[in-house]
């Protein structure tokens, strides 16, 4: 009967990717004695590509999902109806109730979408189980993926890349709306706060409608992952646009902007040290939470500036042909600032040789020909020397000698040919 039930659900819902279930006799043979064999559930689990996992020997509570879910059936449904006429008539209300409680109800810990709108069946195939009795031959029957029509599929797995979509959203009282964490948010009139507003929203616009009237239309950053991602969470599929799109962007700050150039853009850093870049969180630092930072990307690298230095650089997440796409993108007009200065650092000042060279610690630093005669500054760090001029960071050599230095200040008129100093 188990079995029977199993492949009966799965005909109609399709195959799970995996299924869990306590350590019956019924729904696994592997404590069997003297040796462990395998039950037709098993098999059914085996044959279907479904994961089988069991609870863990004497802890009733990691099912207690299930038994959460009877007391619901029982205080949402049968405590409020009067005995059947018959095991026919209950049977009808159980599936009425059942297919409420699935495709109907939103569910506040799935984000207040329905149950049957995040269930991805793994595969069209399924078990006949008259074809695993012991009496039917080795040859597992595959019966075809047929469903019958009680159960339709989700409109969004349908071929409808970017179809616009609609969903209802209560004004908070900061009166700013989120169409979609961290990729678009839209304000409104403070004095629609407590409002309920619906949202139509496609991969172009974003219209805002109260009592059939549009309160304002704003240009779509959702792309199609954003659009299936609402739509999971209880969007419905949307009629025709409410208003006139809006208009593209065919000028403003990223007009002039080309792919695979270095780009600079403005970012606050949340209290977690995090900024928000196409939609992702990226970690700065924690030191840097409540301020505005200076992005700088290049398509391979990006560069965090603050103050004028250069605080981290990572991969750059965003591929080179999107850089002008970004919100606030502007054309890089500056070089790379050096990292801030070491707390308690030692600086040394050194004159560069006609020969394009300096000696620190009786470390001699090639910086070339085209810096001689300028007046430089070395940052001493454990494992490298830094070299500045005015401010900006010219050379990165590693540190071969611990000898100490010195000589922090020039003096003179400067060093002559064959001497640079220590």
């Amino acid at each position: 009967m188990v079995c029977e039930a199993f492949t009966a659900a799965m005909r109609r819902y399709g195959v799970p990717s995996e299924v869990l279930t306590d350590n019956g006799k019924q729904f696994t043979g592997r404590h069997t004695r003297p040796q462990p064999v395998e039950v037709l559930f098993e098999r059914v689990c085996r044959e279907n590509g479904i994961t089988a996992r069991l609870t863990k020997p004497r802890s009733p509570t990691t099912t207690g999902k299930i038994e959460r879910f009877h007391k619901t059936l029982r205080t949402e449904f049968l405590d409020h109806v009067a005995p059947f006429e018959s095991a026919a008539a209950a049977q009808r209300a159980v599936e009425g109730w059942v297919a409420g409680y699935n495709e109907h109800r939103p569910h506040q810990a799935i984000d207040m979408a329905v149950p049957a709108a995040l269930f991805r069946p793994n595969g069209p195939s399924r078990l006949d189980v008259a074809a695993l009795e012991p009496s039917a031959p080795e040859t597992v029957a595959v019966v075809s993926a047929a469903r019958p029509g009680s159960v339709s599929e989700p409109w969004w797995h349908e071929e409808r890349e970017g179809a616009a979509i609609e969903f209802e959203a209560r004004v908070p009282p900061g009166a700013q709306i989120t169409i979609r964490t961290g990729r678009q948010s839209v304000s409104v009139p403070r004095g629609l706060a407590g409002q309920t507003i619906t949202i139509w929203a496609d991969q172009r616009s974003v219209h805002l409608i109260l009592d059939g009237e549009v309160l304002r239309t704003v240009g779509s950053r959702l792309s199609p992952d954003d659009l299936r991602h609402l739509s999971m969470r209880g969007a419905r599929p949307a009629g025709p646009p409410p208003a006139p799109a809006a208009l593209r962007r065919t000028g403003g700050a990223n007009a002039g902007l080309t792919a695979g150039a270095a780009i600079e853009l403005e970012r606050a850093v949340n209290k977690d040290g995090k900024i928000a870049l196409d939609g992702t969180k990226h970690l700065v630092g924690f030191a840097y939470g409540g301020r505005r930072i200076t992005l700088r990307l290049d398509g391979h690298l990006m560069h965090a500036i603050v103050d004028n230095a250069l605080v981290g650089t990572w991969p750059c997440p965003i591929p080179a042909a999107k850089l002008p796409a970004l919100h606030g993108a502007r054309q890089a007009a500056r070089r790379l600032p050096p990292p801030p200065l070491p707390a308690g650092s030692l600086q040394a000042q050194r004159k560069v040789h006609a020969s394009g060279r300096i000696m620190v610690a009786r470390q001699r630093i090639k910086l070339g020909p085209r810096h001689a005669g300028k007046l430089v500054t070395v940052i001493v760090e454990d494992t490298h020397f830094r070299v500045l001029h005015h401010g900006e960071e010219i050379a990165v050599r590693p540190r071969r000698s611990l000898a100490p230095i010195t000589r922090l200040h020039i003096t003179g008129a400067g060093i002559h040919k064959g001497h640079a100093g220590q």
